[in-house]
């Protein structure tokens, strides 16, 4: 390390390789998704003994699986507009602690009023959580990397939701649905102190906010990623002096990637969430225990996590448009197989593992294509836009399902329905051919 270097320090961290340190910076928030993962989907190993132990019936149940996706939304809006504020380091720990306060509410309720607003409290943190990591990850990365690095973190949702449902059979074999609460706000609070020790803020975002000892932070950083430092920041653009209100969104400039994406996310999502939320339900409503409706879900995630890791090895030879708009289509024909049913498990569990595969596929394309096409100033608050009118709107889903479901309904036809949103999704992504973010243009 000889000498200090003159230049911008972005341009160490697009150009040069991955570090161990920027991959560790990825685990982590790898780990932070597979978090969320399970605590979005607490409720739904949770939900056959609520049903039991409280006598609700689907229509009620699809109310409260439905809550935390509306904490979320708003999470997202509200979260990731603090993440371009105040940093993607400090939203996380600020997420943190409402996840463990919400998941460990959860676990004392004794009604659907009181479990409902515990689970909004839990979405809310989550919600934010995406929106900061997903540009906490982008900025870590280099330019050769970002996509990879956005899909491996993405793909940490289906591992949360594999290593959490494994836990939550054997929680539940022994222990009743509280259990899985108390499990989610135990590992919620062990992320603080791993995040405060691997994960720095961002060097993007220090050079976007400029506080008044960001030259210091930022050499600090460099020197754990193995950089020397610089001996001092070159001058902030105009982009980076300018606040960036979610309504800069919507300028000439990046319309078309939030109104596209925006749709994508939320048609895509409905039919995600139908298959995450619902598989636990219908497997006991098929008569298996709930530990066996656990193992479906475990199933259904493995399938999520192949199809997280398959997109990722492909996006160095695939443009990530492509293989995202090709995952959607997939996920509709698969979800519709899903709906013909199984007449046991194993047939179930197989089913469940590729419109897994599919669904996850396209909502990690989804992440991928959202940090490639917003800058740095923006790229949380898009995030969390996105994310949060798509989780808003997808609250719908678990509830409309349940309707459905009390009217009559069956599997199959339900299952049509809902898997038309990734149709929908795949129809919009069309319209992002040719586009690329301003920062590429100006490059």
């Amino acid at each position: 390390m000889e000498g200090k270097l003159a230049t911008d320090p972005r341009t160490l961290i697009h150009r040069e390789p991955m570090s161990r340190f920027q991959w560790g910076v990825v685990a982590t928030m790898i780990g932070l998704n597979a978090l969320d993962g399970f605590d979005v989907l607490s409720i739904s190993f949770a939900s056959p003994g609520i049903a039991a132990e409280w006598g609700i019936d689907r229509a009620a149940l699809g109310i409260v699986l439905s809550m935390e996706l509306v904490g979320m939304a708003i999470g997202s809006v509200v979260l990731g507009g603090v993440a371009d504020r105040v940093g993607r380091r400090a939203t996380i720990l600020g997420c943190l602690a409402l996840m463990t306060g919400g998941m460990l509410g959860a676990a004392t309720a004794d009604g659907v009023t009181i479990l409902s607003a515990w689970r909004v409290l839990t979405g809310l943190g989550i919600g934010g959580m995406l929106a900061a990591t997903n540009a906490a990850v982008a900025e870590a990365a280099n330019d050769r990397r970002r996509s990879l690095a956005v899909v491996l973190m993405a793909g940490g949702y289906p591992v949360g939701t594999i290593i959490g449902g494994m836990i939550s059979a054997v929680l539940l074999a022994y222990f009743d649905w509280r259990a899985v609460f108390v499990f989610g706000a135990v590992a919620s609070a062990i992320f603080v102190p791993l995040v405060l020790w691997c994960a720095p803020e961002s060097i993007a975002f220090l050079m976007h906010k400029r506080p008044p000892d960001a030259l210091a932070r930022i050499n600090r950083t460099l020197g754990r990623m193995g950089h020397p430092p610089v001996e001092s920041l070159p001058p902030a653009s105009e982009t980076e002096t300018r606040k960036t209100p979610v309504g800069a969104l919507f300028s000439t400039a990046l319309a078309r990637a939030t109104i596209l994406l925006t749709l994508a996310y939320l048609a895509h999502i409905m039919t995600f969430y139908f298959i995450l939320k619902w598989i636990p339900k219908i497997v006991v409503d098929m008569g298996f225990v709930p530990s066996s409706a656990a193992g479906v879900l475990v199933w259904a995630s493995v399938g999520g996590a192949s199809g997280s890791l398959l997109l990722g090895l492909l996006t160095a030879r695939i443009r990530v448009l492509a293989l995202t708009i090709a995952a959607m289509l997939a996920s509709t024909a698969l979800v519709i197989l899903f709906g013909r049913g199984q007449s046991d498990l194993t047939g179930l569990s197989a089913v469940a593992a590729i419109a897994g595969f599919a669904t996850n596929a396209g909502v990690v394309g989804l992440y991928a294509l959202i940090a490639q096409s917003f800058p740095t100033g923006t790229r949380a608050t898009a995030t969390g836009f996105i994310i949060g009118i798509g989780r808003g709107g997808s609250a719908l889903a678990p509830a409309l399902a349940g309707f459905l479901f009390a009217a009559g309904y069956g599997l199959q036809t339900v299952a049509i329905l809902m898997a038309l949103g990734s149709t929908v999704a795949a129809i919009a992504l069309f319209g992002l051919r040719g586009w690329r973010q301003p920062e590429e243009r100006a490059a």
